[in-house]
């Protein structure tokens, strides 16, 4: 099938700015659909029916007319953050075709001197700000994409808040149009108020001498996180993290997930790593909910109830940690059925009880077993001595592909 749906992206100098074939596109379409702001940007001379997006936003307008002749207005690079990369999930490559201009990143990095294979890139459109948390380190470029006009004063206290308030930050509006402009100053000195509602934020990060380390690096220090004690420590985390072997695009349940710790270092090891949290206690779920957004990963999904009744409708997972009840009545058997074929479970124990559950358990269905022994220095008296921590057990068993 002949293409019948046109993308065509468009910057702010508008149709003037556009090549011969994206003017031709327009000028032939019989519908064009894009925001109110774009379609504005079109001259008289453009006859076709021009339709506002629905609001709240939705592709369904333009597939009702799948096999009609159909442009739609995007800004930039359609399919970089926009409206062509959603369109291209539900309409087949060859049904459409996607006219280009310079995305505002590229238009961005190259006002400021960018190599942009070296920039990384945040989207806060319609997401939450504190994913940015998880990009904070000295010496990386962000280009954000800013959601609104006061995106870059709340992107300046979150940096102060930080301990990033040293970085320097640009404001980019209305990047390639008439009405250009930039705005510069460091995130502790920027000054309240909104700028235009189409920017874009460069930042040069530095963090101030006193701010924490946290890399990228499974193992944060237990001083990250807010908890009750019950927290998987940062070296024995570090040790199931590795057994866990999170991949891109992967699912993770966290099974009586405490403060999130395991979930959330799942999550920061790629942007479209996915987990789940379980856990019963209100406590516990309200520091969860902050250590989410404290390390950057906002969309870590909080599921309130026990464990195995609370995972009877949740998506099947890639692979399932257990840190807490393996002894629950239910818990191992219902995770390892809902577990994935190929998919990895990781369960920890402290007590004998608990480490009958994993013996007995890995008797039936194999795996390994392994016991963790950490101790640390402390003071005894006037020497030091090794304190040693409560042994772990760890059970790590990778479910059969034709179970």
């Amino acid at each position: 099938m002949a293409p019948w749906l046109t993308v065509v992206g468009i910057g702010e100098d508008g149709f003037s700015g556009l090549g011969k074939q994206a003017r031709r596109a327009l000028l032939g379409a019989p519908t064009i659909f894009g925001s109110p702001r774009q379609l504005a940007l079109l001259p008289r001379c453009v006859v076709g029916q021009r339709q506002p997006w629905p609001s709240p936003f939705s592709l369904a307008p333009v597939l009702a007319r799948r096999g009609e002749p159909v442009c739609v207005l995007a800004s930039g690079d359609p399919m970089f953050y926009g409206v062509g990369a959603s369109l291209a999930r539900q309409v087949p490559a060859e049904q459409m075709q996607v006219l280009s201009m310079p995305s505002s990143c590229a238009l961005a990095a190259a006002r400021l001197g960018w190599p942009l294979q070296e920039v990384q890139v945040v989207s806060g459109v319609a997401r939450p700000l504190a994913a940015l948390n998880a990009h904070l380190y000295s010496g990386v470029r962000l280009l954000v994409l800013s959601n609104d006009g006061d995106s870059p004063t709340a992107i300046a206290r979150l940096l102060c808040e930080r301990g990033f308030g040293p970085s320097r930050l640009q404001v980019f509006e209305h990047l390639g149009g008439a009405a250009e402009r930039c705005l510069s100053g460091t995130a502790d000195a920027w000054p309240a108020g909104s700028s235009a509602a189409l920017n874009l934020v460069a930042i040069d990060c530095q963090a101030a001498p006193d701010t924490p380390r946290l890399s990228p690096v499974s193992g944060l220090p237990d001083s990250a996180f807010r908890h009750d004690g019950q927290l998987t420590k940062r070296d024995v985390r570090a040790i199931t993290l590795a057994r866990l072997a999170p991949q891109p695009g992967e699912l993770l349940w966290d099974v009586g997930a405490g403060c999130g710790s395991i979930g959330i270092e799942w999550m920061r090891a790629h942007p479209s790593c996915r987990a789940l949290a379980i856990e019963a206690d209100e406590g516990r779920q309200g520091f969860i909910e902050f250590n989410r957004d404290q390390l950057g990963v906002p969309g870590l999904q909080l599921i309130r109830g026990k464990a195995p009744q609370a995972l009877a409708e949740l998506e099947r997972p890639d692979a399932i940690f257990i840190g807490g009840g393996v002894t629950g009545e239910g818990v191992l058997p219902v995770c390892w059925e809902r577990l994935r074929p190929g998919g990895r479970l990781v369960a920890n124990a402290v007590t004998l009880q608990s480490e009958l559950a994993l013996a007995q358990f890995r008797e039936a269905n194999g795996g390994e077993l392994t016991r963790l022994h950490v101790a640390q220095a402390q003071a005894l008296g006037s020497f030091d001595t090794w304190r040693q921590a409560l042994p772990i057990t760890l059970l790590e068993v990778v479910k059969p592909v034709d179970a």
